[in-house]
């Protein structure tokens, strides 16, 4: 079942720090990363004057289990116009990761953007997908929280490209802009081993994240579907460069970002 985002990834304060429970229903092979940066991001909403939040880095350190994790937020630098935080998580003293967040607000400036989002057919337009787990692997609880339409089908075509229409269920969307911002950072961090699926349909290598880096540049909190444009641009010594973007259903892009992928062997 499903469980909201919001109360997902909700911290509490805690002395000097921040506490969260990670839930196995956001589970891929262990805890998803854009979840565990998700509750940084959070923790980070919780100090924040500014409530915009543009950019968010992280390296991922160690994989925690399902249970409690403590979040320290420290300020770096606060501006009247941007702020910037440190956000690391630990379970047991064990590093799990370690962020950096930027805030800024609205302000005059150039407008423009380039690229347009591509053409795709509306999400009510499309059949929806339901995950299918690998040869030997347990289901994924984490694509019960996504429902997915996607534009480009599984034929000939091996480019490693994934292009869907994403939901958040049962709440679609949040008005926080730290929680909006969630569920883009969770797509750009979940879908580049996905885009290197498409090119070699295979489970020999699992890659998750090392890092993960995202900018944010709108906010549409009233946009149910996201589209999620995600390819996986080189693979070469055992990493994966993937990067990609995220659009509302007016055709504004939301947000863009990348990561580095490690391969590990898998089950063939």
């Amino acid at each position: 079942m499903a469980i909201d985002l919001e109360l997902a990834t909700r911290v509490e304060p805690h002395r000097d720090d921040y506490r969260a429970e990670l839930s196995d229903q956001w589970a891929i092979w262990g805890p998803n990363g854009g979840y565990l940066a998700a509750i940084a991001l959070r923790a980070v909403g919780e100090q924040a004057r500014i409530r915009r939040p543009r950019s968010f880095y992280c390296h991922f350190l160690s994989s925690p289990a399902f249970a409690p994790v403590q979040i320290a937020v420290e300020p770096l630098k606060a501006g009247r116009r941007t702020e910037s935080f440190t956000a690391i998580m630990e379970q047991d003293g064990k590093p799990i990761l370690h962020a950096l967040v930027k805030t800024a607000a609205d302000a005059p400036g150039y407008v423009h953007q380039h690229p347009l989002m591509p053409e795709v057919p509306a999400a009510d337009q499309l059949e929806p997908y339901e995950h299918t787990p690998g040869r030997g692997q347990a289901p994924f609880r984490f694509w019960e929280n996504i429902e997915r339409r996607p534009v480009l089908a599984n034929g000939e075509d091996r480019s490693p490209v994934i292009r869907e229409w994403t939901r958040f269920r049962p709440t679609p969307c949040f008005e926080d802009p730290f929680v909006d911002a969630a569920r883009a950072l969770i797509l750009l961090d979940t879908f580049g081993f996905p885009a290197s699926y498409q090119r070699y349909r295979s489970w020999e290598y699992l890659a998750p994240n090392l890092d993960t880096s995202v900018w944010l540049h709108r906010f549409n909190p009233a946009s149910e579907w996201l589209l999620i444009d995600h390819e996986c641009s080189v693979a070469e010594g055992g990493l994966m460069g993937v990067s990609g973007s995220v659009w509302d259903t007016d055709g504004r892009l939301l947000a863009s970002g990348g990561a580095q992928l490690c391969c590990l062997p898998g089950r063939g």
